[in-house]
């Protein structure tokens, strides 16, 4: 079945009103009174772009997993970057961190409660990654909300079917550009039939529970608490949403149905955590707060081929006078060739930084890609390491680092910068966080923006770089 496209000011205006109470103080207040630690496993570093003041780790051995369980925060990040790994790989490592995770809190006495948090254009290792967490943690008998609604990136899901906003349109997912990932491809905009594609029928679509967004408005937290009780002996369960109240009223029944013994992990875009964690909304951080006090320049580094993110690179090129770098992607899969273009690249931008001169590190925009799943994923960490290896050779350290595309900004903030905790200050734009680095990073303190591929405005980066830039000058 082919959904439609639909008016987004008439399809969003069309619902009922949203449910009138203010929830998520209360979320807070019981998340903080339960003792229970949110710990949410991220795919990728794009998924702290609703939140502030909460960590990430890079690393999920037992003992740093039990230290972060002892804080007194009421959630923590793990970056997996799983979504740049194979299906076989990606489910090892989240059945090593879950492992990890239930020793760390028998270890420590505290409960936790799992987020997977992937994309909220429905890219990503399911059901692998659900299925691999709820075997190593015991808990087969878990429902999986899956809840992609993602306002700041404008993804809203209405009658099951997940649409992605363009313009004045609501987009179903399915005939997207994202759909036709070259790893994560699906054809399904109905997230019922899409679980049955992406589990190839193991959960047929008449298995898989809805909570609607009638039942969320309407209803309220008493509605729902009273489905997610009924969803017992299913595997999935869609959650419709198309605003942060709605999200609040479904975690709020899902604290209720916990509370009388039901379990739950979540498959979620990054505005459900905000809501999961009882994270209040904050204002946009001021430009001031990221810029640092090095009369060197800031480093753009672009990985992402989405065509938003090429959209952005022309912007930048054309409306600032930000100098630029292209990496040329045939040169880094020719083994003649790769060290070469490495170091040609990593001279000139060591001169560019010395000189005060914002540069942008950005790969030729021609997607390469191969006859298999494994390949395309081999080609990107191939390009990826060379992005990698260029800011490790670098010797003046930029003013600040705007990273684009979450394995772009994984990788620059573990393998680059040698990232192991930061803390995210906040979001820089919406959807757009920004994170100040730890101690053991080897820029302590730089600030690290992580831009994901499939946000923001066209001008976005050249905005940043402009408001950067200009501070600068006044300093």
């Amino acid at each position: 079945m082919t959904e439609s496209i639909l008016s987004t000011l008439q399809c969003l205006g069309s619902l009922p009103p949203e449910w009138p109470e203010d929830l998520l103080s209360t979320i807070t207040d019981q998340i903080r009174a339960s003792g229970e630690k949110v710990v949410v496993l991220d795919d990728d570093p794009t998924g702290t772009q609703t939140v502030h003041d909460i960590a990430v780790l890079t690393t999920w051995n037992v003992d740093a997993l039990a230290a972060e369980l002892r804080r007194p925060e009421q959630a923590f990040y793990i970056l997996t970057n799983s979504r740049s790994f194979a299906a076989s790989d990606a489910v090892a490592l989240n059945r090593t961190i879950g492992a990890n995770l239930k020793q760390a809190s028998i270890l420590t006495g505290v409960n936790i409660a799992v987020v997977s948090r992937s994309d909220s254009t429905l890219r990503g290792h399911f059901p692998d990654e659900i299925d691999a967490l709820l075997d190593v943690l015991e808990a087969g008998n878990m429902l999986c909300l899956i809840v992609p609604f993602f306002l700041e990136g404008g993804r809203y899901t209405v009658n099951d079917v997940h649409y992605v906003a363009e313009g004045d349109r609501l987009i179903p997912a399915g005939q997207t550009a994202y759909a036709r990932d070259a790893v994560f491809g699906y054809h399904n905009s109905n997230l019922r039939h899409w679980v049955a594609e992406k589990t190839r029928g193991h959960i047929p679509c008449s298995e898989v529970g809805s909570i609607s967004i009638d039942d969320i408005r309407w209803g309220g937290p008493k509605r729902v608490t009273e489905l997610l009780l009924r969803q017992a002996g299913r595997r999935a369960c869609i959650v419709n949403a198309a605003s942060y109240r709605d999200l609040e009223v479904v975690v709020q029944a899902l604290l209720n149905a916990e509370r009388q013994g039901s379990r739950f992990i979540c498959r979620t875009a990054a505005s459900f955590v905000r809501v999961r964690t009882g994270i209040q909304p904050n204002e946009m951080i001021g430009y001031t707060e990221v810029t640092g006090s090095s009369n060197r320049g800031g480093l753009f580094v672009v990985g992402s081929y989405v065509p938003k993110t090429t959209e952005q690179v022309s912007a930048l090129l054309t409306q600032t006078n930000v100098s630029a770098e292209e990496v040329h992607v045939d040169r880094l899969l020719n083994d003649g060739n790769r060290i070469h273009e490495i170091d040609r690249v990593r001279v000139r931008v060591n001169r560019w930084l010395e000189n005060g001169r914002d540069v942008v590190i950005f790969t030729s925009r021609d997607l390469i890609t191969g006859a298999s799943d494994r390949i395309n994923l081999d080609i990107g960490r191939r390009v990826s390491e060379s992005l990698i290896d260029i800011v490790r050779g670098l010797d003046h350290p930029p003013r600040y680092i705007v990273a684009k595309g979450g394995i772009t900004s994984s990788d620059m903030a573990t393998k680059a910068l040698n990232v192991r905790r930061a803390m995210v200050m906040g979001q820089i734009l919406p959807g757009v966080p920004v994170w100040k680095l730890g101690e053991e990073a080897r820029y302590p303190g730089m600030p690290f923006i992580v831009f994901p591929g499939n946000v923001g405005e066209s001008d976005a980066l050249a905005r940043i770089q402009k408001n950067l830039a200009r501070l600068q000058d006044k300093g």
